[in-house]
């Protein structure tokens, strides 16, 4: 499970879902959740998966009240989390941030509920910036704040949604594991 840093590295950023925790996030009710809330403001999901969801919400400003109903069920999730083996292997001799899909509050509660917050100098997550991975925004916005440039920082994930988010950003980019997650 290991990851090579390469020595010009600057910074490592880390997906958290997945890579150094696993949420316990009923993700079919969050979806359901999602579904009542835009159809409670006349918007039609048939056929919508969440992040479909999410993305139609913010083109009708409805992007709000989407954001809490999913982030209700990730702070749960947060609380409620595994800690990963791979969070063992977290760099500490470099500046650290995470990347995550998850809302930043519940990235924040998993790192403190696995004593991983003291390790991370950032956090960005789906609501800090105003677009998600796998756009370039949040992963260039976690760089920034680490004093970084992409060139020379380190992006590790566990997703194909993580790897296309590193190249669009021009990061270097690393699985965890073996490749792409698939659950």
């Amino acid at each position: 499970m290991t990851v090579t840093i390469p020595d010009d590295t600057e910074a490592v950023v880390y997906d958290l879902d997945g890579t150094l925790v696993r949420l316990t996030v009923d993700w079919d009710a969050a979806a359901a959740d999602v579904a009542d809330t835009l159809d409670g403001r006349g918007v039609d999901t048939d056929g919508m998966g969440l992040w479909r969801m999410l993305e139609r919400a913010d083109e009708l400003g409805h992007r709000d009240a989407v954001e809490e109903a999913i982030a209700a069920h990730e702070r749960e999730g947060a609380r409620r989390s595994e800690r990963l083996a791979f969070a063992d292997e977290m760099v500490t001799d470099l500046p650290v941030g995470v990347c995550s899909l998850n809302c930043e509050e519940a990235c924040r509660i998993a790192l403190d509920t696995h004593a991983l917050g003291e390790h991370v100098a950032c956090v960005v997550g789906r609501d800090t910036v105003a677009t998600f991975k796998p756009e370039p925004e949040s992963l260039l916005a976690a760089i920034e704040r680490l004093g970084a440039s992409p060139e020379r920082t380190l992006f590790v994930g566990d997703s194909e949604r993580d790897a296309e988010t590193a190249e669009r950003a021009g990061t270097r980019f690393a699985y965890v594991g073996d490749g792409p997650t698939t659950y």
